[in-house]
């Protein structure tokens, strides 16, 4: 436990990021189960339009420190390969 003043409000700090983290991570996932759905269903238009839509909550995850960007770059190209073999 926490002892020291400042080691108390880091620990505050902390848990206030973790929170934002979680929604924020949570909010890219649903994103990309959108663009596995489309691709799933088969319709290149809407796989097309749902990429479209995560690209830039995925590159927001990095700018907020989520994720790594090779992660996220590695994620969207693979997803762009799948949305580019379909039809």
């Amino acid at each position: 436990m926490a002892n020291s003043p400042q080691a108390k409000k880091r620990a505050r700090q902390n848990e206030k990021r973790f929170a934002v983290n979680k929604a924020r991570r949570s909010r890219i996932r649903t994103f990309l189960r959108k663009v596995e759905e489309a691709i799933a269903s088969g319709d290149k238009e809407s796989a097309t339009a749902a990429l479209r839509a995560a690209q830039p909550e995925l590159m927001r995850g990095v700018t907020k420190g989520v994720y790594h960007k090779n992660t996220v770059s590695r994620k969207i190209s693979r997803l762009s390969a799948r949305v580019k073999a379909l039809g």
